[in-house]
């Protein structure tokens, strides 16, 4: 990889829970996203035999991770898990699974060990069971994602046990979004909790689009994420959020 995601607008500092980094466009983005978050893979790598890495999905986040494959690290001692996920199988086409697939797990990063959340003939509660399993290996590297209403995650505002979902102990946890917009026609999910990003050293948010700018100034403007479950990105105590942004 080279430094073609280098050249940045600016960058903001904010109250040390909180470092924003803006690009002139997407391509320089999606590089800085990639480097970034392979560098934080390397240092893990360097230090344990092995590194595991949370990924979002969305539409926002795919170039990023078709740069990321191109990363020369030792991908075949890195396990790539979701932060969330709808309850499709893996190989739908709207699943998340399916997203990393098709943009990260190919050039170097098809060595990579992937852990897919769900399963044909797995039920909601056997495939959050599992994924907690494969969560007692903490994540060093979390990449999450900001709906246009605040969510992250599978955590949406007005969600029924949003709440419970803040508290939990649990690294996943299953969600019904019903009567959530954001959640659209796939209401039944599969979520990481605060729980879950708590142990991670690196956070990334990964956003494009001024609406997305400006989003992201009302949520850093307040404290309560039932308001914008996206806050949980910075106010779960642990590793500072990086906020990498391109119109």
């Amino acid at each position: 990889m080279t430094g073609r995601g280098a050249a940045h607008v600016g960058d903001t500092l904010l109250d040390g829970r909180v470092q924003f980094e803006a690009f002139q466009d997407a391509t320089q983005w999606a590089w800085a996203a990639a480097v970034s978050v392979s560098a934080a893979l390397k240092r893990d790598l360097e230090q344990q035999p092995r590194a595991r890495l949370l990924l979002s999905g969305g539409n926002t986040p795919g170039a990023a991770y078709e740069a990321l494959s191109r990363a020369p690290i030792e991908w075949e001692r890195v396990d790539v898990a979701l932060v969330d996920e709808r309850w499709l199988l893996p190989d739908d086409v709207d699943s998340n699974a399916r997203l990393v697939r098709e943009s990260l797990l190919r050039n170097h990063a098809a060595r990579a060990r992937f852990e897919a959340i769900t399963r044909a003939g797995r039920s909601i509660e056997e495939a959050v069971t599992t994924a907690n399993m494969h969560a007692r290996q903490a994540a060093g590297v979390v990449v999450l994602g900001m709906g246009d209403d605040g969510h992250t995650a599978s955590l949406f505002p007005g969600m029924r046990g949003l709440d419970d979902a803040f508290a939990s102990t649990r690294p996943y946890v299953a969600v019904d979004a019903r009567g959530c917009p954001g959640a659209e026609q796939w209401p039944r999910r599969i979520s990481l909790t605060p729980a879950g990003i708590a142990p991670a050293h690196s956070r990334f948010l990964l956003i494009r689009g001024l609406h997305k700018r400006a989003l992201l100034e009302r949520v850093l403007a307040g404290d309560d994420p039932a308001e914008f479950p996206v806050r949980i990105a910075f106010l779960t105590p642990g590793a500072p959020l990086r906020v990498l942004w391109s119109p």
